[in-house]
């Protein structure tokens, strides 16, 4: 290892690569009623993150409000996010809806909890214009 090498938890190794990826993800619920209370939100996490422990991601940072809720999470890059979204809504809708159906049931109606459609956003690390910036100024070979 270079000694100009400083370790940084954020920076994971695999066996074959070393990556930082984040990303910020906003769902809502359908017709965007208000179902979350403190309880519930509590819950959510709770469940979001033993999902994300099953996919070997980390729930960095995990709060919302009466109509959505944001995650921050650190994946490897062998998780597909549209996968992982697709499980962390699939399993919090089952388990809130079986565990708080009356409160649930004055909100959201019919099969659904989750919109079916959320919000990602990469996030974390150098600003896109120094990346291009550093990139630009490679020494390519003549």
């Amino acid at each position: 290892m270079s000694p100009r090498w400083e370790p940084n938890p954020n920076i994971r190794r695999g066996r074959t690569v070393i990556y930082t990826l984040h990303a910020h993800l906003v769902f809502t619920p359908k017709y965007r009623r208000g179902p979350f209370t403190d309880e519930i939100l509590t819950r959510c996490e709770e469940i979001m993150r033993a999902v994300c422990a099953d996919f070997e991601t980390e729930l960095v940072e995990f709060n919302g409000e009466r109509d959505h809720v944001h995650l921050l999470v650190h994946y490897p890059p062998k998780v597909s996010i549209s996968k992982l979204v697709g499980s962390l809504k699939g399993v919090s809708a089952r388990r809130l809806r079986h565990e708080h159906p009356d409160h649930i049931r004055k909100y959201l109606w019919g099969a659904h909890f989750w919109s079916p459609s959320y919000f990602a956003a990469s996030c974390g690390g150098a600003p896109l214009a120094i990346i291009k910036e550093y990139i630009e100024q490679q020494k390519r070979p003549t």
